[in-house]
């Protein structure tokens, strides 16, 4: 489908949104990113051959950012665009043009499901890393919960029975709504959804690496992907320790910074017991980034069905907290 030619700010109106204050964080993040690469991976996104043309894919990005900054519907979006000089401003769209409708910003942000959203999300981390806020000095890999948008089904038998592949999991009590959110144990109480995996840059607070999972994934079963090779120490809690890591991060010369699981054939020694310790107040910073998804992103459970469509959305949120970032680093 071709797009609609929006013609951009006209001198006058660019002289009514500067009169009326602007936003010195949408004005930052908008000089700090290169949009040319991010508008030429958004070229893959089209509609059918019939309809109207769509709007730019470039300007539906933008307004996906601002809907996750203010915590905003789809309806409010469009509410949003039509009367906000500062929104119009950072999407690029003049007052006397025709904003899209709330089934318009929907229909964008499926067109990103199918892995598009994680490919801009790792163009804004190249270019954040190029421009040299990534310290690298330290990663920290931790995992959070998060409830599925759906009612919990039936609750499984207790204990568990594990699936072919060894996980806690029962066909029995699948969700029909949502089938791709799974059940998994915390303690002694059962949880229906789905795991968010990331990997934060210790120094900036940068989301570096971010996976997605059905609650039943193990946390260390991903872990090594969110390894990104180039930080001088990884940070993380006991569930992440093994011999296999261990060995993992020697043969990349990381320093190791994993607290150590004891075993009952073999407990934690006093210096084991003091280092977890140590290590804890450091990965514990972390949790700093979890309060911020369910929070002030509103992603304190799944918003969607479907792990693709949480997966895009759990991703743009993780867009839109680093260039937030970005905008208070470069204050």
């Amino acid at each position: 489908m071709a797009e609609r030619q929006i013609g951009q700010m006209s001198f006058a109106e660019r002289l009514i949104v500067e009169a009326a204050g602007g936003n010195a964080v949408l004005d930052k993040v908008a000089g700090f990113v290169d949009w040319r690469p991010v508008s030429a991976m958004l070229a893959e996104v089209r509609g059918g051959t019939m309809g109207a043309p769509g709007y730019p894919a470039l300007m539906m990005f933008k307004a996906l950012l601002l809907q996750r900054w203010y915590g905003l519907s789809d309806p409010a979006m469009e509410e949003a665009l039509k009367d906000r000089l500062s929104f119009r401003h950072f999407v690029g769209i003049a007052l006397t043009e025709s904003i899209p409708d709330h089934s318009s910003i929907w229909r964008f942000r499926e067109a990103l499901g199918g892995g598009l959203a994680e490919k801009l999300f790792a163009e804004i981390g190249r270019q954040i890393e190029a421009k040299g806020f990534l310290l690298k000095q330290g990663t920290l890999i931790d995992a959070s919960l998060v409830p599925a948008a759906v009612n919990a089904p039936e609750r499984p038998r207790d204990p568990m029975p594990p699936g072919p592949d060894g996980r806690p999991a029962s066909k029995l009590v699948k969700s029909q709504i949502d089938p791709d959110a799974e059940w998994t144990r915390k303690g002694t109480r059962h949880f229906f959804g789905y795991k968010l995996h990331l990997a934060m840059d210790m120094t900036s607070r940068i989301i570096r690496r971010l996976i997605f999972t059905p609650a039943n994934v193990n946390e260390s079963e991903p872990a090594d992907r969110l390894i990104c090779g180039d930080e001088r120490i990884v940070y993380a809690d006991k569930a992440y320790d093994s011999r296999a890591r261990r060995q993992l991060l020697r043969s990349k010369k990381i320093k190791n910074g994993i607290m150590r699981r004891g075993h009952p054939r073999r407990p934690l020694t006093d210096y084991e017991t003091r280092r977890n310790k140590r290590l804890s107040r450091r990965r514990g910073t972390v949790e700093g980034i979890f309060s911020l998804y369910k929070n002030v992103y509103h992603l304190a459970r799944a918003r969607y069905r479907g792990l693709a469509r949480n997966r895009t959305a759990f991703h743009l949120a993780a867009v839109a907290m680093n260039l937030k970032r970005i905008a208070v680093m470069a204050t």
